[in-house]
């Protein structure tokens, strides 16, 4: 070897030569040894090929004029079982169509004729083993990325499957969360129809007074959340008022001076029963919170708890003043005055400055008031319509009533006494 070749690197699989001549055999196997390769060498072609089975070879290098088979029937059949092992046929007799023709074919990667250059043999054999190095790396290269697309498939799929059933639970729970809304207004709902029956005046003033924090709430820039519990907090404000006598709650509507020490302490504590009525339900926790302080004052005197200033919660701070508002029997204005007058003492001054920001854009039903068959005056308008027992609408509400209709009423009432509320617009 010329001192400017460089030393070859071993290759990782041996190279498998095949000579029916000993001598050839032995001056192959040596000059490759030398250059660093393992060599593996058969004097018989059928040998090798049981050799090649069990076998796996960087290099196959043969003769071609052998007995029983020749070099490129040889090499024809290695393809066959090592595919990847670059084949080199060496020949003495040169049938160049021969030879590019198995070229072509790829049966062959060269050829080396004989006698041959020791320099051009090892280069040969070199420039053979770096292209089986190199297809072995390709091969090795696909199959990790045949691999590894696989594995990425079956991620994808996984992933596409937890994304399914995220968006399953998704629907599921959004779902859930809207039954548990729906239920919740029913709940709502249905505090306000036992009000209303129970004392319609209450559920005309949650109604108002929902509406009304409802515009407070966008007005004082609530988080969602926060405006749903002022909401709520405002439809049942006075559900506690529901197992007190009617007749007390009248006279405390009216004239609240008028009420016994024991009366009193019955109605204050009105906040702190519907707290507990709220209780019952999980999501109300903090409707209930809200509603046991609306009746505190701003500088303690209030009830159930004489709680003072900012220890008042927010909310109820917000809803005392719609509360005020609503039960107020004066007119828009007024009310307001009087609301601005007790800002300071009675409200907070910060849920004022709200309120007067909101009750322009509040859009509060009408303020209605219960009253007797005999307190019937023409002028009134009828604010829920007037019913027979058994369903017959008489007049409906809205109507504005005359001497006419107040009569036809009366007269109806002394054959079949009518048993419902009978509710006004004030």
């Amino acid at each position: 070897m010329s001192p400017e070749s460089p030393t070859p690197q071993p290759a990782a699989c041996p190279i498998l030569i095949v000579d029916d001549e000993e001598i050839v055999l032995v001056a192959l196997r040596d000059t490759l040894e030398r250059e660093g390769y393992h060599v593996v060498a058969s004097p018989h072609a059928i040998h090798a090929l049981t050799v090649l089975k069990d076998q796996q070879f960087s290099v196959v290098i043969t003769d071609q004029q052998m007995p029983l088979i020749s070099g490129l029937e040889f090499l024809t059949q290695v393809r066959e079982v090592q595919p990847n092992a670059t084949r080199i046929l060496i020949t003495a007799v040169l049938n160049l169509a021969t030879v590019i023709d198995a070229i072509n074919k790829g049966e062959i990667y060269r050829f080396v004729v004989k006698p041959w250059l020791r320099e051009e043999l090892l280069a040969t054999v070199k420039s053979a083993v770096q292209r089986f190095e190199l297809i072995s790396n390709n091969a090795r290269l696909q199959a990790e990325t045949q691999a590894m697309n696989a594995r990425l498939t079956a991620l994808n799929q996984e992933l596409a499957a937890q994304v399914a059933q995220a968006a399953q639970q998704n629907n599921a729970l959004q779902r859930a969360l809207q039954e548990q809304d729906e239920n919740l207004r029913q709940c709502v709902e249905l505090c306000l129809q036992t009000m209303q029956t129970f004392y319609p005046t209450l559920g005309n003033r949650a109604r108002r007074a929902q509406a009304l924090c409802q515009a407070m709430g966008k007005a004082a820039e609530l988080s969602p959340k926060q405006q749903q519990i002022l909401e709520i907090s405002a439809s049942i404000h006075d559900i506690g008022l529901v197992g007190i006598p009617r007749q007390l709650i009248k006279k405390w509507n009216q004239s609240p001076e008028s009420l016994t020490e024991a009366e009193q302490a019955l109605v204050r504590h009105h906040p702190v029963f519907a707290q507990e009525l709220a209780g019952f339900v999980h999501r109300l926790q903090s409707v209930g919170t809200t509603i046991r302080s609306h009746h505190e004052r701003f500088d303690g005197g209030g009830y159930p708890d004489g709680l003072k200033g900012a220890a008042i919660p927010w909310l109820a701070r917000l809803l005392g003043v719609a509360v005020a508002f609503v039960e107020s029997d004066l007119d828009i204005k007024g009310a307001t005055a009087l609301i601005s007058q007790g800002s300071g003492s009675a409200f907070d001054p910060e849920a004022v400055r709200v309120f007067l920001r909101a009750v322009p854009k509040a859009v509060v039903p009408g303020k209605q008031r219960e009253v007797l068959l005999s307190e019937l005056a023409p002028g009134m308008v009828l604010a829920q319509g007037v019913y027979s027992e058994n369903g017959v609408l008489l007049i409906p509400d809205g109507q504005r009533l005359t001497a006419t209709y107040i009569d036809k009423l009366i007269n109806y009432n002394r054959i079949n006494p009518i048993s419902q509320s009978l509710l006004v617009y004030c």
